[in-house]
């Protein structure tokens, strides 16, 4: 075995433990010691598919990309971190001189090299490098699994403060109970908004979303038989606002609705929920081709946003909000995993692919640990 063990996809369903050469750095880079990652959807939609959209596995690749670890050795220009400090990972970096890197919006850079998005390695292995600036101090009271957890965080951040710009008193519906979707509903929560609503088709799932952060929460009726998505969106949201006492204008519209399911029937209720003026924010990944009523969209003067990953600013933030208690990641983590022996770092994909663990026990977030890594060690 080498010193940087990692775990490689090789193919659809094809996993392996390979040793890999330890990464040489830049003098403004740092090499980390990966102690703790988290497995994301699109982890296991590589796994699963190859692909995700224009993103193709053409060769093998290491997967992981929600990370913290220990600094294990700085170049000679880094002055913000030393060996030994204990970091959360920011996955991508950029290439810092093209036009969107300047205005401050560097996660749409053509040039990101983001971990476990190919042809880039991720951070599955032993040893992972990243530009010391990218490389996040965790405070002392929190831990290197809260570390790994401050990427999806960030990506709520993103997505409720920075995209949706949600003001205190102000009200979200949020589609999708899953680890983003609970993280864009405790942010919500964090920022001062006056009603959080979770919508999800698993009873389990709203329930724990309105013990974690929710206000309300809806579960939409079956579809008819025959109905066509777009027919039963209307039905659906009809329902909803009956409901929940929502209305179009006034203090109980919905200023932000932000969908974290990517189905196409959440967007297309998402739409016809949103108050007029109001603004709807797209962070889950589905179906790409969706239809959408534009009539809806283009009458109400929606805002309508894309959100992808996170920018400036918004990992400081999810560091922030975790640190002062204001959001708490550690319930989101349901299950945890080692990456020795083999079959269980195998197993936290499968678990997460399936959406629950061989006891029937669904999963929220699942956390595999670095080599020689307790799994109970936060």
């Amino acid at each position: 075995m080498s010193d940087n063990p990692s775990f490689v996809l090789k193919g659809i369903l094809d996993v392996e433990i390979q040793p890999k050469p330890i990464p040489e750095i830049e003098a403004d880079e740092v090499l980390v010691e990966v102690k703790k990652t988290g497995i994301c959807g699109s982890d296991v939609h590589f796994l699963v598919h190859g692909r995700i959209g224009d993103f193709i596995v053409e060769n093998p690749m290491v997967l992981g990309h929600e990370a913290a670890g220990v600094i294990s050795k700085v170049g000679s220009k880094v002055t913000n971190v030393k060996v030994g400090d204990r970091v959360a990972m920011e996955p991508g970096a950029t290439c810092r001189k093209c036009e969107v890197c300047k205005e401050g919006r560097y996660q749409l850079c053509p040039d990101v090299v983001f971990a476990a998005t190919p042809p880039t390695d991720g951070t599955l292995a032993r040893y992972y490098r990243l530009p010391s600036d990218l490389a996040y101090p965790l405070p002392p009271n929190l831990s290197l699994e809260d570390g790994a957890m401050m990427e999806p965080l960030s990506v709520a951040v993103h997505a409720v403060s920075k995209l949706g710009a949600l003001r205190s008193n102000q009200s979200v519906a949020v589609f999708g109970c899953g680890p983003v979707g609970l993280l864009c509903m405790a942010v919500a929560k964090a920022l001062g908004a006056s009603r959080v609503i979770a919508v999800d088709i698993v009873p389990s799932r709203l329930e724990f979303a309105k013990a974690y952060a929710a206000t309300d929460v809806f579960l939409p009726p079956a579809m008819e038989k025959d109905e066509s998505r777009l027919a039963f969106s209307m039905r659906n949201a009809q329902a909803m606002m009956e409901k929940l006492g929502i209305t179009e204008r006034g203090p109980q519209a919905i200023d932000l609705v932000v969908d974290a399911s990517g189905a196409e029937v959440s967007i297309q209720t998402g739409l016809r929920i949103a108050k007029s003026g109001g603004t709807f924010v797209q962070v889950g990944m589905g179906n790409p081709n969706v239809t959408i009523d534009m009539f809806v969209v283009i009458c109400k003067e929606l805002i309508v946003k894309g959100s992808f990953r996170y920018g400036p600013g918004d990992y400081p933030l999810a560091i922030a909000l975790a640190a002062s208690g204001k959001v708490d990641v550690r319930p989101l983590v349901s299950h945890r995993y080692a990456r020795f022996p083999f079959t269980q770092a195998r197993e936290a994909f499968e678990t997460t692919r399936n959406g629950k663990s061989p006891d029937g026990k669904g999963v929220i977030k699942a956390i595999i640990s670095g080599p020689d890594v307790d799994i109970n060690e936060a």
